[in-house]
C-alpha cells in the first residue's frame, strides 16, 4: 500500500478513496463514555440501593415488600440514614424488583431504588479538617 491516510474513519489510498465506516471504538469493547452512562437491562451485581426510606421501616418490612419480586437474601437499612441494601438471589431478580419499586410510594414516601455500588476504599488516614 502506498500514501495511506486515514482521517476520520476514511481511509484515504494513492489513487482512489475506500471508505469505512467504523463503530466508535467504545461501542465496540463496550466501555460507557463516563460514569454517569449506564447500560440499560445490564444489572451487573444482585445487590440493590434504596433511598429515601424513613427511619422506622424495618428489615422485615422491606424483606416483605422485596420478596413479591424474587428471593430476598439479605436486607441491611443503615440506622438514621434513610437507605439501605436489599440483595436478591440472582441479577435478574434485582432488576425486576428495581424496575417494579423504583418510584413508588413505600410508606408516605417514593423509593429511590438503583444497583449498589462498591464502597470507596477508606485512606489509612483521616484528615483533621
Amino acid at each position: 500500500m502506498r500514501d495511506l491516510l486515514c482521517f476520520n474513519n476514511v481511509i484515504i489510498k494513492g489513487v482512489g478513496i475506500t471508505v469505512l465506516f467504523l463503530p466508535p471504538i467504545r461501542n465496540v469493547i463496550g466501555l460507557k463514555r463516563n460514569n454517569n452512562e449506564k447500560e440499560v437491562g445490564n444489572m451487573e451485581g444482585s445487590k440493590l440501593y434504596v433511598g429515601n426510606l424513613k427511619y422506622s421501616v424495618t428489615n422485615d418490612q422491606l424483606t416483605e415488600l422485596f420478596s413479591a419480586h424474587g428471593e430476598v437474601k439479605s436486607v441491611n437499612i443503615i440506622e438514621g440514614k434513610g437507605f439501605g441494601f436489599v440483595e436478591m438471589s440472582s441479577p435478574e431478580e434485582a432488576e425486576k424488583a428495581k424496575d417494579a419499586l423504583n418510584n413508588t410510594d413505600f410508606d408516605g414516601r417514593p423509593l429511590k431504588i438503583d444497583e449498589a455500588r462498591p464502597p470507596k476504599p477508606r485512606s489509612e488516614y483521616r484528615s483533621r479538617y
